[in-house]
């Protein structure tokens, strides 16, 4: 350890057993950050009148839905990894061996999340405005599981906080010195996402935005601060056109929805939202506080 760098974690720590069971720290990071975010965006649906524990109604469809996008968006960005000559095909679906994307998990995620609200009553850019600080809380707790896999680093720096990567490691650039520092881009992505968090609930408080368009600050901000990182990182990143990783194309595209979305939803719905239940839908149960169910499907709106 170098007094003025960070160093990566024992290798050791990135995988455990318990039995014949191989627990990976980065599936911990990423579960850690789905149970924050469920249990954020609860709160913030229930301080609103939603029925407590509506949430796990839609992160059935949205969880199992986000890891399908995140998968096969990481896959089809990355073909030469895949369907290269001799490759199993089976290697595609081979989820253990690492290979997910933050942005397939948004675009499975969206669509599980819009059946789950569909099914539980609850107005969809009511959930996605209520679910946008937790996602960047979940996205930053899950960028830990990068640090311990020694993995998102970006070009080499001299600043204090330089990040120590082994020279052994698959990623590290050759024709570099052993003892390179890279620019911690792990932590700059939780650092930038924990300040989006504050920013968010900020502009939230101040203009008391709905109608999805706090999720359009989120996609804006989100977009920005990853197309500056991947821009800027040297590990293997993905496919592109023009020399441009899709994931900056995807951050490009990612602030263009956000922009779309807070000018349209802010100018097709002036007023506030009527609730977070979609109209004609009442609970089941008010006792147990379950789900909703219909009354009148025709009288709904998203």
């Amino acid at each position: 350890m170098r007094p003025l760098s960070i160093p990566s974690p024992d290798p050791a720590l990135a995988q455990f057993s318990i039995g014949p069971l191989t627990i990976h720290t980065y599936a911990l990071c990423l579960i850690a950050g789905m149970i924050a975010a469920a249990f954020l965006t609860n709160r913030r649906l229930t301080r609103r009148g939603a029925p407590s524990g509506v949430v796990i109604d839609i992160v059935l469809w949205a969880i199992p839905l986000g890891i399908v996008g995140a998968r096969f968006y990481h896959v089809f960005t990355h073909v030469g990894d895949y369907f290269a000559p001799g490759d199993n095909l089976w290697g595609i679906f081979a989820i253990w061996d690492g290979g997910n994307a933050l942005y397939g998990s948004l675009i499975g995620g969206a669509v599980g999340a819009y059946i789950g609200c569909r099914r539980s009553g609850v107005r969809f850019w009511a959930f996605a405005d209520a679910l946008a600080p937790a996602m960047l809380v979940a996205q930053a707790i899950g960028r830990l599981g990068n640090y311990f896999n020694h993995e998102l680093f970006g070009l080499p720096t001299t600043l204090p906080w330089g990040l120590e990567i082994e020279s052994s490691n698959a990623k590290f650039p050759p024709g570099l010195p052993a003892d390179t520092l890279f620019h911690p881009l792990f932590l700059y992505e939780i650092i930038w996402n924990l300040v989006g968090v504050a920013l968010l609930l900020l502009l939230e408080r101040r203009f008391r935005l709905q109608w999805g368009r706090l999720f359009g600050l989120y996609l804006i901000w989100y977009g920005l601060g990853r197309s500056w990182l991947e821009a800027i990182r040297i590990d293997p990143t993905s496919d592109g056109l023009f020399g441009i990783p899709a994931n900056v194309w995807a951050s490009f595209v990612a602030v263009a929805l956000g922009v779309a979305l807070f000018v349209i939803q802010g100018r097709r719905h002036p007023h506030p939202e009527p609730g977070v239940m979609r109209d004609g839908w009442v609970p089941k149960d008010a006792d147990a506080g379950t789900a909703s169910a219909p009354v009148d499907e025709g009288a709904s709106r998203p």
